[in-house]
């Protein structure tokens, strides 16, 4: 066992099941929806928060794609895979921090 696996194994929050990441934020629920779908269609358990938040009042909340930590390194290659599918153009560098970065809290 590789001293990685170990700690991982030892690591009580890596085997908490119900530990959800962010692992993408979306002011569009339109892309927040694709995203879901994305994630879904590999196999990988997600959910959204507060996509309908931002119909209150636009521009100020974005919708948080969350899924189960153990899932969180997979989730955001296919993300960043299809970054510009879901919004039609490049990251600029602060989104693109903000994609790596995901928020950590459930």
């Amino acid at each position: 066992m590789t001293d990685e696996t170990q700690d991982a194994a030892l690591d009580p929050e890596a085997q908490d099941p119900d530990k959800f990441v962010t692992v993408g934020k979306f002011l569009e629920p339109v892309n927040a929806q694709m995203a879901k779908g994305m994630l879904e269609s590999a196999g990988i358990e997600c959910f959204l928060q507060g996509e309908n938040a931002n119909s209150l009042l636009a521009l100020a909340f974005r919708a948080r794609l969350l899924v189960h930590k153990q899932d969180e390194e997979t989730a955001r290659e296919i993300l960043a895979e299809a970054v510009g599918e879901l919004t039609g153009d490049e990251l600029t560098s602060a989104e693109e921090r903000e994609l790596e970065a995901g928020d950590g809290d459930a």
